[in-house]
């Protein structure tokens, strides 16, 4: 679940002086969405997109807007009643540190939140800039097991370097850590997973 949010496009990140627009994206908005997508799917830092995958899951994503241009977006996944992701962290390169990556962010936690999630998560290269906004580092088998399938086509996906982080929104309901097997690999399109010995 690779991110275009890197290390170089949030430091010293800080408050844009400029008027953003930030919103639920739209139909009109795919163009341009699968241009700042795709332009970091083929530097290797995100995973590419169809214009059929975008369409599919347009509901997913906020953007921000300065003017006509599009400066950033991301997306709320959701994987059960309680849990969701958040996705397609991309900021464009013309408007990096301009604080575009926590306005999206921000906006997709208001919705998570509005949604009674109990919890988001995400696949992470900065884990700094997850840390300012509220989020703590976990281990991947904290997370539910569908939250790895677009890892199965992730050319990184057997030797993947991205960091988990979850940020809760309700503690209080959030369920007892479940011990998951971890992921030995993939054959035939089906999850291969190592037993687990679940401690007393």
């Amino acid at each position: 679940m690779i991110s275009a949010l890197t290390p170089d496009l949030v430091e010293n990140q800080t408050a844009s002086a400029k008027e953003i627009e930030v919103r639920k994206a739209s139909m009109a908005d795919i163009p341009q969405l699968l241009e700042l997508i795709n332009g970091y799917a083929a530097k290797g830092i995100m995973l590419p997109r169809t214009e059929f995958e975008m369409s599919e899951n347009m509901r997913d994503f906020m953007v921000a807007f300065d003017g006509n241009k599009l400066a950033g977006c991301g997306a709320m996944h959701f994987y059960s009643p309680t849990m969701g992701e958040v996705r397609s962290l991309a900021v464009a390169e013309s408007h990096k540190t301009n604080g575009i990556g926590r306005l999206i962010v921000d906006s997709l936690i208001y919705e998570a939140k509005m949604y009674g999630l109990d919890a988001v998560f995400a696949f992470t290269y900065v884990p700094g800039f997850f840390a300012r906004v509220g989020f703590h580092e976990v281990e991947r088998g904290e997370l539910p097991l569908k939250a790895w399938k677009d890892c199965l086509r992730c050319p990184k996906f057997h030797a993947c370097d991205e960091i988990a982080v979850v940020r809760e929104l309700r503690p209080h309901r959030r369920p007892q850590r479940q011990e998951l097997p971890p992921v030995l690999g993939v054959d035939d399109g089906f999850v291969i997973l190592l037993p687990t010995v679940l401690r007393g």
